[in-house]
Order: structure tokens, then C-alpha cells, then sequence
């Protein structure tokens, strides 16, 4: 899955998308309670003066910069300048260890991030144009678990906003997300089986071993037990070069770091029952990563769980995960999309938000 990045948004006045504005840009500091880590990002507003809305947008994939550049595009940039346009105001932050943000990336987990969240609402909350009540978040992709997090654990965050946001167990995220990945390849059948097999073993030993010592062990031994198995079973197919290669040694060095030990115990249901305040949650339906129906379900089943049922979900045709326009959607046609965000969705956005926090 993926890591988060965080990025502020002030809300504005609520006027149309297509309306251009004039933009104030300033570079911002704040840091953590302990003083460990420096968070630093740029703030793009429209002029002028008021007692605004505020979000926070949790993102992924990886050390983003502030522009979040991913695959040839600077998504962050994309979403910040249509929402500035639009009378918003953006603060764009660099991830933990990039740019002029400080901290260990490598070390942190989801809650972590779900922390750097909340200490940004409260950093708006000091900022006198920024009306305290009505700070919120929005994430992308796994940053629908962290803002998930972060408002589950506190009363200050307003309403939440998911684009291609993760709404499931993490066990569940890592074995959907491969087999999508796998079925969808172009790997023959038989080798199709065997990935889905011992990506499924691996994650199942990786889960109930995720608060041991002994993981690393564990997963070696699931491995070298497969092994045997697969060997056989490949000899009967009467192929003479076998080109499947499952990556154990990087697995299981991943595994047993404190991210994806945190991750794949993440239980959303019990998370998300928690969660009180307005939802907004789109998904494109070509998205490879989150698979969208079942997240968009989740989005309202699990927080209708606690008794919130004012969550609002759309699904929007020929978009990809990295919310953008695709034909033939896969991984190798990302680079080569010209178009930004999808228009139809920075306009659900603005238009949920003018009905639901202004």
C-alpha cells in the first residue's frame, strides 16, 4: 500500500472552479510537540481576508515532495491549483525527510502520519483566518486509513473527504490489491496461481506474526515450505525454464519494518465506527490499487456501523487511482496522460463542501 504524505488546505470562499484567482504564496514552518520534526511546505491563498474552512490532505505513495509527483504528474499542484482557483487557500508539505520537512520516514507508520494530520489542524487552528471548527481532512489513498485514524481519535477534525481512500482492514488492502495486480498481468495462468498463492501465505504468516520477534523467521520458514511444494508442482507443467521469481528476500525485509508490521493489523471496521462527522468518499472505477466498489461500500457500511450515516459516495467512470482521466488504464499509460485531475471530481469536492461545511 502506501505511505502518506500531508498537505493543508484553507478553504475559501465558495465560488465557481472555472473562476481564476489572485494567489498570495508564502513558505510555512511548524513543528512537532517534541520539537523532532520540522514540517515545511508553501501556502498558496487567494488574496483577501476572512474566517475560513480549513483541510489537511493526506496523501501517499512513498517520500513525496509538496507538489506530489507521482508518475510524471505533481498531483498535489494539480488539486491546489483548481482549489485555489476556486477560493481556496493550499498549503503544500514536504513528507518527513523530504525537501525542508525533517524526520525519519523510513521509521513511521500510519498512526504516525494520522498524527502529523492532527498536528496541522492544530497548527491552522492558530491561524487567524482559518475558522477552528471547521477544519477537516482529505485523503488519498491509504490516506483514507490515516485520516480514518486522526478522526477516530479526535473531536477537533470537521468532516473527512477520500479520493481513492483506503476504508478496509489492511490484511484485506494487501491481499486485494495484489490479486488485482497478478489477475490483471500478463503472466500466464499457472504462474498467476502460484503468485496469488504464496503472496497469500506470506501475508497470513506476516499478520499473525506482526507483534513477534520472530516474523523474519516465520516468513522464511512459510517461504522455504512453499518452495518445496512449488518445485514439484512446476515439474508437472513440463516447462523447461521457470521464470517465476517471488522476491523473499525484499519481502520479508519490508515485513518486518514498523510501517507494514502496523499496517496489515489496521482494522478499519473498528476504526471507521468512530468517525462522526460529514464523509465525502470518490473513487475512479479503473483504480488498480484501491479497488473501488468495495472501499466506496466500506466508506458507508462500516461508519453507518456507529450510527453516521452522512457519508456521500461516487464513483466516476475511466478514472485511475492517481484520480486521473485513462483509456486504457494501467500502470504503463500513467506517464503518458496528459490531463490532470479529473475537472468532475475537484467539482464534487467544492460543491460537497459548499453544502455540507460552509
Amino acid at each position: 500500500m502506501k505511505k502518506i504524505s500531508i498537505m493543508v488546505v484553507l478553504l475559501f470562499g465558495m465560488i465557481q472552479l472555472s473562476t481564476a484567482q489572485q494567489v498570495v504564496d508564502k513558505e510555512i514552518t511548524f513543528t512537532s510537540a517534541d520539537g523532532k520534526i520540522t514540517y515545511g511546505g508553501t501556502l498558496s491563498m487567494p488574496a483577501g481576508k476572512g474566517k475560513f474552512p480549513a483541510a489537511i490532505i493526506v496523501s501517499g505513495t512513498g517520500k513525496q515532495d509538496r507538489d506530489g509527483l507521482m508518475a510524471g504528474h505533481k498531483i498535489f499542484l494539480d488539486i491546489s491549483t483548481a482549489l485555489v482557483n476556486g477560493g481556496f487557500a493550499v498549503l503544500r508539505l514536504d513528507d518527513r525527510g523530504v525537501g525542508k520537512t525533517t524526520g525519519n520516514y523510513q521509521t513511521a507508520t500510519t498512526a504516525d502520519f494520522a498524527d502529523d494530520a492532527l498536528l496541522a489542524v492544530k497548527y491552522l487552528q492558530g491561524i487567524k483566518e482559518v475558522n477552528p471548527k471547521k477544519i477537516g481532512l482529505i485523503g488519498h489513498s491509504e490516506g483514507g486509513a490515516a485520516m480514518s485514524i486522526a478522526a477516530a481519535k479526535s473531536k477537533q477534525v470537521a468532516f473527512l473527504v477520500s479520493l481513492s481512500g483506503l476504508a478496509m482492514n489492511g490484511f484485506d488492502a494487501l491481499i486485494s490489491q495484489n490479486e488485482k495486480l497478478v489477475n490483471e498481468s500478463k503472466l500466464p495462468d499457472y504462474d498467476k496461481a502460484r503468485s496469488n498463492e504464496i503472496n497469500a501465505l506470506m501475508f497470513k504468516t506476516a499478520f499473525k506474526y506482526a507483534d513477534s520477534a520472530n516474523m523474519e523467521t516465520k516468513l522464511n520458514e512459510t517461504y522455504a515450505i512453499w518452495k518445496v511444494k512449488d518445485d514439484a508442482y512446476f515439474k508437472t507443467l513440463n516447462i523447461e525454464f521457470d521464470h517465476f521469481r517471488f522476491p523473499v528476500y525484499s519481502y520479508v525485509n519490508y515485513a518486518i519494518g514498523p510501517w507494514y508490521r502496523y499496517f496489515i493489523q489496521y482494522d478499519a471496521r473498528k476504526t471507521m465506527a468512530k468517525i462522526k462527522v460529514p464523509v465525502l468518499a470518490i473513487n475512479g472505477d479503473k483504480d488498480n490499487y484501491v479497488v473501488p466498489e468495495a472501499n466506496l461500500s466500506n466508506w458507508k457500511n462500516y461508519i453507518a456501523a456507529g450510527g453516521n450515516k452522512k457519508v456521500e459516495t461516487h464513483l466516476i467512470k475511466n478514472v485511475n487511482h492517481l484520480l486521473l482521466p485513462c483509456q486504457i488504464c494501467d500502470q504503463a499509460e500513467i506517464p503518458k496522460i496528459k490531463e490532470s485531475v479529473a475537472p468532475e471530481i475537484l467539482q464534487i469536492i467544492i460543491t460537497w463542501l459548499n453544502k455540507t461545511i460552509k
